[in-house]
């Protein structure tokens, strides 16, 4: 590629409904779109200097084994479980998202409030009293539910989103706890064990990264800790929750509810086995939504807007090395 020539960038990202992305990518690159799979990726990825990733297909070894041209790739994310990091470092492809940009984060809000939402579908009994609604039942009595003020909220992980929903609690008076081990203090909330969390929390939400010490984190022997029909809310990703004990706990009504935006494996192409989804389409304790926790239009203009600069100047700075 000499001087002169565009880098060509693959753009897996659904961007159309932001011009102003596409315009910056294509003034900087050769820019080929592709749909969101691996069929797609194996055939394009190959020709590739760059690529913008996407949550809806997961980038393997085997992908990067054979995209011998690509130097960088970047997510509008700050999670990077959708990513092989191990095989990007082998093959010298280097990682770009916004896991560090606190200042661009703390503008985004989307992902905390979805986490609200789930809550007070779960605690309204929301999926089956709007179905019941829309069939002419006006059943009141049935899908009595229960207020969240005074009850105990607890958060794992009290990052940026973490102090988000912390706010949110605040404002619903609910008393606030929360682990977070690199956390000594936030506004509004007292920090505790990760075992006392367990067993004081009516509501459980997750707001850590994935990683080798997350993985499966919230397991068996952590929902048995919970408080008996504690409603449990992940939005962060899904292999953190022992999905199988988390299923066995709604059943067996330990825990009263769950809502959760993530599940393991979600970039597999057929989900309509998965565990989860099958047990939702029984069941009304469990609210399942695809991963939309940060797809607004407003929090992905900010983010795909900063993935985008950050390829610009990742290749703005080696040109001028």
């Amino acid at each position: 590629m000499t001087a002169t020539q565009r880098p060509k960038l693959l753009c897996a990202a659904d961007i159309a409904h932001i011009p102003e992305v596409a315009a910056l990518l294509e003034k900087h690159f050769e820019v080929e779109y592709s749909p969101a799979t691996t069929e797609a990726l194996q055939q394009h990825l190959p020709r590739a200097d760059a690529y913008f990733a996407t949550l809806g297909v997961c980038l393997t070894a085997d992908l990067l084994e054979n995209a011998p041209r690509l130097k960088v790739l970047t997510t509008p994310s700050t999670g990077t479980d959708h990513l092989d990091l191990r095989a990007a470092a082998e093959h010298n492809v280097a990682v770009l998202c916004l896991k560090n940009d606190r200042e661009l984060l703390d503008r985004i809000t989307a992902t905390a409030e979805l986490t609200w939402a789930l809550l007070l579908a779960c605690a309204r009994h929301m999926r089956a009293a709007t179905e019941a609604a829309t069939r002419g039942e006006w059943a009141r009595d049935v899908y009595r539910g229960h207020q969240l003020a005074y009850k105990t909220f607890g958060i794992l992980g009290c990052g940026r989103l973490g102090s988000i929903v912390a706010q949110y609690a605040n404002a619903f008076r609910m008393k606030v706890i929360a682990y977070d081990p690199n956390v000594d203090d936030a506004p509004g909330v007292e920090m505790v064990s990760f075992d006392e969390l367990l067993r004081r929390s009516d509501v459980f939400s997750i707001h850590i990264h994935l990683n080798e010490q997350t993985l499966g984190l919230i397991d068996r022997d952590a929902l048995a800790k919970m408080k008996p029909g504690a409603i449990l809310l992940n939005t962060s990703r899904g292999a953190i929750v022992d999905e199988k004990a988390m299923i066995d706990a709604l059943e067996s009504g330990h825990l009263a509810a769950a809502g959760v935006d993530v599940i393991d494996g979600e970039w597999l192409e057929d989900l309509s086995d998965h565990p989860v989804i099958s047990y939702a389409r029984s069941h009304e304790n469990l609210v399942v939504t695809p991963h939309i926790g940060g797809v607004t239009y407003e929090s992905q203009s900010m983010a795909f807007q900063a993935a985008a600069e950050k390829l610009v100047d990742f290749f703005a700075d080696t040109r001028s090395k």
